[in-house]
């Protein structure tokens, strides 16, 4: 049987939080799918810095199909979870469905990858209450208004969660996921 991990998306995702996990984790030998609230042509962007700018700039990046809908996913065939940010977590941490997934992968304590504003969905379903986490920067006040403690690093772990500020962080991040999932759900 196959190990297989989850990716939560939507419209807005940003390209590489979304694909380098996939490209991973594919390669390491994980099966992965990707849920997002139908199944439907995904339109992923990219974040990045322009001279002048006090934050990120967008722009338009890759499609990529949904495997699923939420409406769709049994968390219990998934041994991990990974939430790219983006601006997609913003509109899916409303999402009923999607918080049914989240909580039972938390109370299951299944391994989590959680990167940029992804935290905004953990937060949503009151799973970051007295965890170490990161997130995007300037998310640091959500994160501890949702009772997280927050570390301006690369990478953070916590137990099974594991989170990232940013695809510039991606190496860190990965690096640390994968010594989690080689202890708790390694490769069938």
């Amino acid at each position: 049987m196959t190990t297989k991990i989850l990716i939560v998306t939507g419209d807005a995702a940003e390209s590489l939080e979304v694909l380098y996990p996939y490209q991973r984790l594919r390669e390491e030998g994980y099966e992965v799918d990707i849920a997002a609230p139908a199944r439907k042509q995904l339109q992923f962007v990219v974040h990045d810095f322009e001279p002048g700018f006090d934050t990120y700039t967008e722009k338009p990046g890759y499609t990529w199909p949904a495997d699923l809908a939420f409406s769709e996913v049994d968390p219990g065939q998934y041994t991990a979870l990974v939430i790219p940010g983006g601006r997609a977590p913003e509109y899916l941490r409303n999402d009923p469905e999607l918080r049914k997934i989240l909580k039972s992968f938390f109370d299951a304590d299944k391994p989590v990858a959680q990167i940029c504003h992804g935290p905004l969905l953990t937060a949503a379903i009151g799973s970051l209450e007295g965890r170490r986490v990161t997130a995007y920067p300037a998310l640091e006040l959500d994160m501890q208004a949702a009772g997280a403690s927050f570390q301006d690093v690369e990478a953070v772990v916590d137990g099974t969660l594991v989170s990232s500020r940013a695809w510039p962080d991606h190496s860190a991040w990965m690096r640390e996921f994968l010594k989690v999932l080689r202890a708790k759900a390694p490769v069938a």
